[in-house]
């Protein structure tokens, strides 16, 4: 360095004891003197102080030496001809700075005061001189203008070291500063504040800080400290410009860092964090822009906020976040602070105070690299076991505020650690640093993708961001205009009561889903990233702030066990009932917002993937869902593209969906007018659902001319109405009393499709009486309406696209009866036909094609039995069997003959569809047809077996049940299938032009029989013939019960026109008799008279 002559020259006393500053050598280590600083420089005296201040630790002094440096330094800073040279090679220097202008000169302040504003000094000249005397005046904090005299008290009462001149100091005593600035730490971090320091010393400490902010060699306690890990980690850093500090910090953390360097660092980034002018580079780069931002005019903060780390990187990231221009250079720097607050937690004052106690608990040892930070965004989030107190909460949402890792993932660097391997994997194609790179780990949680420690360090960090919807840049860039107009929403950095950080989200997402007759709503751009945001709080309950704020209480007694991916929020659903009022609020809306957009719930649409790219693309892909999706998945959940994961989704959905129709939006928006209208204070859905089915159901069946309940409401109502039908969980009215069967009948049988509805149609004999008469409304119901018949529907399904095309909805089973034995049928469909014949002969009201033919013969003949029924439970065939005997006595109406003839035609070729019969000859069948039971196919092989060994059975009432058989046979040919089969050629040759009914073509056969000119096939005669034996004993075993049943009886049988005949003769012989009775009596009567 080429300096001024006169800084070359002697200046005041140069010698001590006739000794010059050059005899100052070495104590004689080890017996052996050698020089101090080299032979070369002791020509200059300036050089040899440099050398001698620069020693090492390890090179001892001698006092009298130490003590003529000090003298000399002293008298340098004080002497007029110091001055001089000063006011000489920095005249204009002076004259531009109006501080240094006014200073007193012979004191050293002319000096001291250039060295403050050096920054200002544009002459080489004279800013190579200053820079010489820096170096001088920092290396003792006496020499430092008017330091002394503001800190003197301070140093004294900290015993920071000794200010007596008398005492022969050491040369360097950068100690003494760095005693006060860890006091001053120290009281930033401290409640109790026992020796706070002046403020006027507070701002000296600062000062000093920020001059020797430019050359680590200034700050004297860390120069030596760190000496030997400068040369190790930054040999070719030059010094200057605050280069070797940044170096130095970026190294902090390795294992060969001294620890006494590493404390020294940390000492200075916490003045740093006080005072940002203690970093040069951060000051120097952003000085333009903290102007340009207004950073600095806040008048409203006190001086010394403004100047805060803090304060700084919240007005500047503001800037950023609103668009405006902030230089490269400055963001920069920005980056690396921000991520050296992320990595120590102790620069930051409000931490160390605020979060000792959870530090000392369950985060010590844990302080390198961001991790005691990281454990306690761990204990923040809430964890049962742990609790973190609330000034520590906001301390810790505040450093995340002015870190703001949410626009950078690589500020913090415990997850950038954990999570390198899932970026360079999932998220390899976005830009590094970019802040979709944390959305990018967010949709990839709980996948295969993401490892352990990733999956840790990410919540914990998106905890703390999704309490500050401005935490994360992309929504606060795209959302920033809406949160304005619509939530009166402040600046990037500023907050507001009546409208908190955390509101403002909930604000946002509530006008998201608002229709344009509902009013203001979101921009396109900000709707997606609201979307994005609650896509990723499904994932977990404690990423949603308000949830995990009014539903801690309901957690904690309901759910404490559900801590498996997605369980809290499923947990809370299924109590819904149970909760707090302002827990259930807040379930409730985003349950109402999960059904308008199933997609938030990340979990299911990730479990549902297959299903949904197989039969749900086309409305997956659609940019706005309104329930299309969650509709096709429930018509779709029985497909072999199914899962486990999905398929328990897609049901606890539809079951959290019965407990408020609001949870189904397509439900809600198509029916909503009516429900107010029709079913107002109803609230649960299966409620509203059977209100308004009641209400359809009443105006179709009075026919009235204009239906209640609007059109769309009726067609969205049916897919309600189909879907509570596949599972019986989904009817809470009919679950509830049966769930004590369904353990014990059904255990082992599945919900879905409608199976265990089916067990327990199966088990009904066996049912409680209350799930019995819950059953049997059922039933009653699918009769009625087969479309509700699910097993049905979907058993069926082919049959009734091939034969019920054109049948209407509500005649879709009684289009399969008569199609069921083609032979096109499906086996399984014939099967399940058969089934519900066995149930709606049970009982007339579970047929309703049978009720409305018979409604005025049923009363007419049946009454008594009407007056012992229970009104939820079957009749067990009676009455059926007592039209069966009117059929038999052909008493019917023409609408109701036809019925029961063809439930006679299809009793007659399946025992089962007669339950009177299978009931009264459950003992006999086994023990006299079991061969013909055990049959797959039934073609009236039981009931001939019946009829053949009717003399065999033991039973009366089963006796009984064959003879009505017989009985009923004589009547109509057709309800005897065997004879029928066996007769069919006598028929169309003997009996064509007879109409079938009321037995005739059954005379027509007997007379054919009799008639020896007519020859019938051998089987047919056979069986005609055993017919006549059976119903002889019919007749015998069986005589006529009244007069009208002797009646029917001539009139049935076969004999009746000799019978008749003879019966005329008799009433015209008596007749006779009587008239000539008559006669006689009379005449005998007047002979009388006469007399």
């Amino acid at each position: 360095m080429h300096l001024p002559p006169l800084l070359l020259l002697p200046l005041g006393p140069l010698s001590l004891e006739g000794r010059p500053v050059g005899s100052c050598r070495r104590r004689r280590p080890a017996g052996r003197t050698c020089p101090a600083c080299p032979k070369h420089t002791w020509t200059n005296n300036l050089a040899v102080l440099e050398c001698l201040q620069d020693r090492r630790e390890e090179s001892d002094i001698a006092p009298d030496c130490n003590h003529l440096l000090w003298n000399y330094k002293l008298n340098l800073t004080t002497d007029p001809k110091f001055e001089s040279v000063a006011m000489e090679v920095c005249k204009s220097t002076i004259a531009e700075i109006k501080e240094c202008n006014e200073e007193e000169r012979g004191r050293g302040y002319l000096v001291s005061c250039l060295v403050d504003h050096r920054g200002n000094v544009s002459e080489y000249q004279c800013n190579q001189y200053i820079t010489k005397m820096t170096s001088i005046i920092f290396s003792d904090y006496r020499l430092i203008c008017g330091f002394m005299d503001k800190c003197k008290e301070d140093i004294n009462t900290l015993h920071c070291g000794s200010i007596n001149v008398g005492h022969k100091d050491v040369h360097s005593q950068g100690e003494v500063i760095s005693c006060l600035e860890k006091a001053l730490v120290r009281e930033a971090e401290q409640q109790d504040h026992g020796h706070p320091i002046k403020e006027e010393c507070k701002k000296a400490i600062l000062r000093v800080a920020e001059l020797s902010s430019d050359d680590f060699h200034l700050d004297r306690h860390l120069y030596f400290s760190c000496r030997d890990d400068r040369e190790r980690f930054c040999p070719n850093t030059q010094a200057g410009e605050g280069k070797v500090y940044k170096c130095l910090f970026n190294h902090k953390f390795e294992e060969a860092m001294s620890e006494k360097c590493r404390d020294a660092l940390t000492t200075r980034q916490k003045l740093i964090s006080q005072d940002y002018r203690v970093s040069y580079s951060l000051a120097k780069a952003c000085k333009a822009d903290l102007r340009k931002q207004r950073c600095s005019l806040d008048n409203n903060l006190p001086r010394a906020r403004e100047a805060r780390l803090s304060y700084l990187l919240l007005c500047l990231e503001a800037a950023v976040h609103r668009g405006r221009p902030v230089s490269g250079e400055c963001q920069g720097e920005m980056l690396d602070y921000r991520r050296m607050l992320m990595e120590d937690f102790s620069l930051s004052p409000e931490i160390v105070l605020h979060c000792r106690t959870e530090i000392e608990a369950h985060c010590s040892g844990l302080h390198r690299k961001g991790r005691t930070l990281h454990c306690l965004m761990r204990i923040g989030r809430g964890d049962r076991s742990t609790a973190v107190d609330s000034v520590c909460q906001s301390a810790l949402q505040t450093l995340i505020q002015s870190a703001d890792p949410g626009a950078d993932y690589r500020i913090d660097r415990a997850l950038n650690e954990a999570c390198e391997s899932v970026i360079q994997t999932a998220c390899k194609h976005i830009h590094s640093g970019d802040p979709m790179i944390l959305s990018c780990l967010m949709e990839h949680l709980y996948t295969e993708k993401m490892v352990e420690d990733c999956e840790h360090r990410l919540l914990e960090l998106q905890y703390f961001i999704s309490r500050d919807w401005k935490l994360d840049p992309v929504l606060y860039k795209k959302c920033q205009g809406d949160a304005a107009r619509l939530c009166h929403t402040h600046g990037w950095n500023e907050t507001s009561e009546l409208m908190p950080p955390g509101a403002v989200f909930s604000c946002l997402y509530r006008h998201a889903y608002r229709s344009e007759e509902q009013g203001r709503r979101l921009s396109r751009d900000c709707k997606v990233e609201v979307q994005r945001i609650l896509h990723q709080r499904a994932l977990d309950v404690k990423l949603d702030p308000e949830l995990q704020k009014r539903c801690m209480t309901d957690l904690g007694k309901w759910c404490s066990e559900k801590t498996d991916t997605g369980q809290e929020l499923e947990c809370l659903q299924d109590h819904l009932e149970d909760l707090v009022p302002a827990c259930r609020e807040v379930v409730g809306n985003l349950t109402e917002l999960e059904s308008e957009d199933i997609q938030i719930d990340a979990l299911l649409i990730r479990a549902c993937e297959p299903l949904t790219q197989a039969f749900c693309h086309d409305v997956a892909d659609n940019q706005v869902d309104t329930g299309d999706l969650m509709e096709c998945l429930v018509q779709n959940k029985h497909q072999k593209e199914m899962n486990e994961k999905c398929l328990v989704g897609v049901t606890h959905f539809q079951l959290v969906q019965m407990k408020d129709f609001r949870f189904s939006y397509k439900f809600k928006m198509a029916c909503k007018e009516d429900v107010l209208r029709l079913c107002p204070n109803i609230k649960k859905k299966v409620d509203v659902v059977i209100c308004l089915s009641t209400t359809v159901r009443n105006d179709t069946l009075q026919d009235a001319r204009e239906q209640r309940v609007s059109l769309k409401c009726r067609k969205q109502l049916r897919v309600e109405e189909l879907e509570m039908s596949e599972d019986i969980r989904l009817e809470p009215e009919l679950y509830d009393p049966c769930k004590s069967d369904i353990s014990r009948l059904c255990p082992n049988v599945a919900f879905g499709n409608a199976q265990m509805i089916e067990c327990l149609k199966e088990q009904k004999k066996h049912l409680s009486q209350r799930c019995h008469q819950k059953i049997f409304r059922l039933q009653e119901v699918e009769m009625t309406d087969p479309e509700l018949d699910y097993q049905l529907m979907r058993v069926c399904k082919q049959m009734i696209k091939r034969f019920c095309t054109d049948a209407d909805a509500r005649n879709v089973l009684q289009c399969l009866k008569q199609n069921k034995n083609s032979e096109l049928m499906d086996p399984k469909c014939k099967q399940m036909i058969t089934k519900r014949q066995i149930t709606q002969n049970t009982d007339y009201r579970l047929n309703p094609v049978l009720r409305k033919a018979c409604r005025a013969d049923i009363p007419k003949f049946c009454q008594p039995i009407l007056n012992k029924a229970s009104e939820d439970s079957e009749l067990e065939g009676q009455v059926i069997a007592c039209l069966k005997l009117k059929y038999a006595d052909q008493r019917l109406s023409p609408d109701c003959e036809d019925q029961i003839r063809v439930i006679l035609q299809e009793s007659a070729l399946d025992y089962r569809l007669d339950p009177q019969l299978q009931m009264h000859c459950t003992d006999e069948i086994p023990r006299l047809c079991a061969e013909e039971a055990a049959a797959q196919e039934q073609t009236g092989q039981v009931e001939e077996c019946l009829k053949v060994n009717l003399l065999k059975i033991k039973q009366e009432a089963c006796k009984k049940e064959v003879l009505n058989m017989l009985k009923e046979s004589k009547a109509d040919i057709f309800v005897d299938p065997v004879l029928h089969t066996a007769c069919a050629l006598d028929l169309k040759h003997h009996c064509a032009a007879i109409t079938p009914g009321r037995g005739r073509q059954m005379s027509c056969l007997i007379e054919a029989l009799q008639d020896k000119r007519v020859r019938l096939q051998p089987e047919c005669k056979k069986r005609l013939q055993d017919r006549i034996d059976m119903w002889s004993y019919a007749a015998k075993v069986a005589p006529a019960e009244g007069f009208s049943d002797l009646a029917v009886q001539v009139m049935i049988s076969p004999s009746k026109n000799y019978i008749l005949l003879m019966i005329s003769l008799s009433v015209c012989i008596l007749f006779l008799v009587g008239l000539l009775c008559g006669r006689i009596t009379k005449r005998v009567t007047r002979e009388l008279k006469d007399r």
